[in-house]
């Protein structure tokens, strides 16, 4: 709240808030597309690997050429971060390894971080928040995406009182999903490899959605930002619609799919024989809470709240979420407030590579929704003592020895060097 209020207030004072914005892909432009229309934001520079690429997407999304005049377009996203002028350098490259240099980089010359790049917020992202917190500057997830939207739904209901029993995410799940590779990917989404590729879209990129990488990995991003816990196994996407949350996920000893209170989950949109689930919360995020005391309890059924049977588990739910459209709250909130929409406060969950096919020996693996693995959310104490290997770290590595499909790779596995990347990630194991 006042953010708008507040970000007036710097252009009238002829010192707008300046952005940096590192990959111009979807959510990039969709970030693109608001700066013009709100007072006191600019973006000074942009850095994409092709910049007349990022030319391209500033037209489409409606930049006129004086603004895009004035934009400083680079190659780099180490020297955009370096850039006088940049209060907030937003990294939206979608790569673990690329975002967690531009963080280090950003924090190095005193620049806040909005890190879109979830990827290398789970693999990374506890020690760049202490990091950035040691230098005075802030580092946050990014508000519009679903993870930081629960973020905000547990703040609001700690701050108000209630005992948080779940918050997680929907999405469109099937068991089958674990196996899609990209050759596969488009006909889950009522589309021709013709067309997809017509519209720009990356199968791979896709295929992390569906294959349940892309929640394994906001889930764990939630359960580092508020301490809450993942499943032992992994999500078990239970089907179920935006009446029904506050009596599916509950604990399993009430009567619930929980293994106790206090969980993220992920739900399907789809019941496990493909139906659509009712009221589905595909897009949206949500968050389940319990009264503590019989007077709260009643207030659910008086103010319509939907409730378990017992009356005391209540659902509050957003039904969706707009990406890069909301993207400025982050920026805001990190220049005006030196406040984090969502940060990593320890590391108590990651993603674990899960082996899709039989892997042997001199395989390669592929990485995010690739042909190789899949990401399943694991407890960080379990990942820390079995030295599993996460999905931020199993792109461009080969394999030593076979891995039975459906298996966890251990480091012991591939033929990895203990790079930046790798001791960031085991800096983070050491917090678990």
């Amino acid at each position: 709240m006042n953010l708008a209020k507040l970000c007036a207030a710097r252009a009238a004072e002829g010192r707008p808030v300046t952005a940096g914005l590192i990959g111009a892909g979807k959510f990039g432009s969709m970030f693109l597309a608001q700066v013009p229309h709100v007072e006191g934001l600019q973006v000074a520079a942009i850095a994409d690997l092709d910049p007349e690429r990022a030319r391209a997407a500033c037209r489409e999304v409606g930049w006129d050429e004086a603004r895009i005049a004035a934009t400083h377009f680079v190659t780099d996203g180490a020297e955009l971060a370096a850039m006088d002028g940049v209060e907030v350098v937003i990294e939206a490259t979608g790569h673990p390894r690329a975002g967690t240099r531009h963080a280090q980089a950003a924090i190095a010359a005193g620049r806040h971080v909005v890190m879109v790049n979830v990827e290398a917020d789970v693999l990374a992202g506890p020690v760049l928040a202490r990091r950035a917190a040691e230098a005075g500057v802030v580092y946050s997830m990014a508000f519009g995406d679903q993870p930081a939207l629960v973020c905000e739904m547990v703040d609001w209901a700690r701050s108000n009182g209630f005992r948080v029993v779940a918050a997680g995410k929907g999405t469109k799940y099937l068991p089958a999903y674990h196996e899609v590779t990209p050759d596969a990917v488009w006909e889950h989404y009522g589309l021709t490899p013709e067309a997809a590729k017509a519209a720009g879209m990356n199968p791979q990129m896709f295929n992390s959605f569906l294959d349940g990488t892309k929640s394994a990995i906001e889930a764990a991003a939630i359960a580092n930002a508020t301490g809450l816990s993942v499943p032992e196994e992994g999500l078990a996407f239970p089907p179920c619609g935006a009446d029904d949350l506050a009596r599916v996920l509950r604990p399993r000893e009430i009567g619930g799919q929980l293994e106790r209170s206090g969980m993220v989950e992920v739900v399907s949109s789809l019941e496990r024989d493909g139906r659509p689930v009712f009221r589905d919360l595909r897009w949206g995020v949500y968050v389940v809470i319990e009264a503590q005391s019989d007077y709260a309890a009643a207030c659910f059924a008086q103010y319509g709240l939907p409730t378990d049977a017992t009356g005391r588990y209540a659902a509050m739910y957003r039904p969706f979420h707009m990406i890069g459209l909301e993207l400025a709250t982050s920026v805001l909130s990190a220049a005006l407030r030196g406040e984090a929409t969502g940060a990593p406060l320890g590391f108590h969950a990651t993603v674990a590579a899960i082996a899709k096919r039989e892997l042997g020996p001199g395989d390669r693996l592929d990485g995010e929704g690739g042909y190789t693995v899949w990401g399943r959310v694991m407890p960080a104490t379990r990942a820390a003592r079995d030295e599993v290997l996460p999905i931020g770290l199993a792109q461009g590595i080969t394999l030593r020895r076979a891995v039975a499909k459906g298996t966890a790779l251990r480091f012991a596995d591939v033929e990895i060097g203990e790079d930046e990347a790798v001791r960031l990630y085991r800096d983070c194991l050491a917090m678990a």
